[in-house]
């Protein structure tokens, strides 16, 4: 979390104490979990470890600020921008020309 991640997800599971398998899951920050988003800004990695009692499995996720290999931060689709207004120029009545009355004769 200190290099810039927004969130990080640790899953440990299989024969932590005992003899019954468990999972634990560890979770810190900011984390989504669906949506082409998780795609493009969660990085992460399984290991499985061979232990005395059994097989030990890790997963981690990391949710990063910006998409790997991308120029520039690109923002959260829900991310939202409020800009300042434009100042409003004065409207100026267009002039119409009248038209001189005809002489009678």
């Amino acid at each position: 979390m200190e290099s810039g991640a927004k969130g990080c997800e640790v899953v440990v599971s299989g024969k932590l104490r005992g003899a019954r398998a468990k999972s634990m899951k560890f979770v810190d920050g900011f984390m989504i979990h669906s949506g082409q988003p998780s795609v493009e800004f969660i990085d992460y990695a399984t290991r499985n470890v061979l232990m005395r009692q059994g097989m030990l499995g890790i997963k981690v996720k990391i949710m990063l600020e910006s998409p790997p290999g991308k120029k520039g931060k690109k923002p959260l689709p829900d991310h939202v921008t409020i800009l300042e207004p434009k100042e409003e120029q004065e409207i100026v009545p267009p002039v119409v020309p009248v038209p001189a009355a005809a002489p009678v004769l």
